[in-house]
């Protein structure tokens, strides 16, 4: 029985043609449910996770008293206590009491008090927390690049000036809309008012699943699909609200823990929840990053790598396409778009890229969702040139000791190799290969 589960696991599951469409539908599910056990047993979104508990503890007070500023300029400050003890509910009698201790905190940070340097200090404080936080989501999306410099300072300050105020204003919306004359009227109709108040039940569940949705499509530095954030937000909403009752459940049965650990009882809650609200949000975001990708579904075993004739095609495919779309005056190329056309795993699409560009064969531009384009004149880019490129890349031939690889009969084959393929490719260019010549 074990042999049989083992291959339906290992190679029945990843059939992709099959006629039967109930599996065709459970299939994939299970797939992405194996990589997830797959990734969490690799440890890395544990590892993030952890990362971000300590980064949080650095950095609550200080990005609590800039959200303090900019809702006290709204005249809605006094919404930060109901928010926080919103997110400590499931630690119970201790989330009022770390409530208080965090808005003391708060209270005591003026902004007189600190100075220029201390102002800029906690500014840059904030700005470490959501600069760490992209940086988890980037390595979850396989993006090795991080927003520009002016991107990071506008994009951050935006979160974080016109964050709190979003999530006040749709919280006040909501209280507003519940307690109108209307609904207040519609709440006598029996039917009417049964489903008002299951909706009413729903809609802090609905809440997070937005404020997750937002989050999965902004922070990562790549273009994300709505309908691929909404999928992870579901998942992790889910997890979200099913934790928060077991953790609450735990920590009401946790006297033990207090008698043993003492005042330190209720810093060590705190840690686990907050490593455990970011843990539900990096495997939200994982599943986001799969539905969205569904070719990076793949065991380890099976991991993609390029083999240098692989490599050398795709580079080729890829400025093609780049160049192409020139020519033809037709939408550049996005990465993301690539990666569909390819049928290829993005991590992979997105290093050859940056090879591309490194080399100073493609430029990226500056638009939200970053597109490529040709960084010199395809008529004067020799294809030999290319390929060079392609052949050299990622090599550490500086590490290897000077003549170690010299051999006479090994050095005149590959100088008949070279000389053949520049006579074969003398005088074509980019262009040349585009336009067919």
């Amino acid at each position: 029985m074990w042999e049989r589960f083992s291959h339906f696991l290992m190679h029945e599951l990843w059939e992709t043609e099959t006629a039967d469409p109930l599996r065709r539908r459970l299939y994939p599910v299970l797939r992405i449910m194996l990589v997830m056990g797959q990734e969490l047993a690799g440890g890395q979104l544990t590892l993030r996770a952890m990362s971000l508990v300590y980064t949080t503890l650095l950095s609550l007070v200080p990005l609590l008293a800039v959200s303090f500023s900019v809702l006290k300029a709204f005249g809605v400050h006094n919404q930060i206590e109901p928010l926080l003890l919103t997110y400590l509910e499931p630690l119970g009698s201790r989330g009022e009491e770390i409530t208080l201790h965090i808005l003391s905190f708060v209270d005591n940070m003026k902004v007189g008090v600190l100075g220029s340097v201390g102002v800029g200090l906690l500014i840059y404080t904030v700005i470490s927390l959501t600069q760490k936080v992209e940086s988890s989501f980037n390595f979850v999306w396989r993006v090795s690049r991080t927003r520009s410099l002016p991107r990071r300072f506008s994009d951050y300050l935006s979160v974080i000036m016109v964050g709190p105020v979003l999530v006040v204003a749709a919280l006040g919306m909501t209280a507003s809309l519940t307690s109108s004359t209307l609904v207040q009227m519609m709440l006598s109709v029996p039917v009417v008012g049964t489903l008002i108040a299951l909706a009413g039940k729903a809609i802090p569940f609905l809440l997070i699943i937005a404020a997750f949705t937002f989050v999965y499509v902004f922070v990562p530095n790549t273009k994300v699909r709505v309908r691929s954030a909404l999928a992870g937000a579901v998942v992790s909403g889910i997890l979200w609200q099913a934790t928060g009752y077991g953790f609450a459940t735990f920590v009401a049965s946790s006297t033990k823990y207090t008698a043993v650990y003492s005042g330190l009882a209720i810093l060590m809650f705190f840690m686990i929840w907050l490593y455990l609200s970011w843990f539900i949000l990096l495997f939200g975001a994982q599943i986001s990053y799969f539905h969205q990708h569904p070719q990076q579904v793949r065991l380890q075993r099976d991991a993609f790598r390029f083999s240098s004739r692989l490599k050398e095609r795709a580079g080729l495919v890829l400025l093609f396409l780049i160049v192409d779309a020139y020519y033809q005056g037709r939408p550049r190329w996005t990465q993301d778009a690539l990666i569909h056309r390819l049928g290829l795993p993005g991590d992979a699409v997105g290093d050859l890229l940056q090879i591309l560009e490194q080399r100073g064969l493609l430029a990226e531009t500056g638009d939200e969702s970053p597109a490529y384009l040709l960084a010199r004149d395809p008529e004067h880019v020799p294809l030999s040139e290319v390929l060079d490129i392609l052949r050299s890349a990622e090599e550490t031939i500086h590490l290897v000791r000077p003549h170690a690889l010299d051999l006479e009969p090994v050095d005149r084959l590959v100088d008949g190799l070279r000389q053949a393929r520049d006579e074969a490719l003398a005088g074509r260019t980019l262009k040349d290969l585009v336009t067919g010549r």
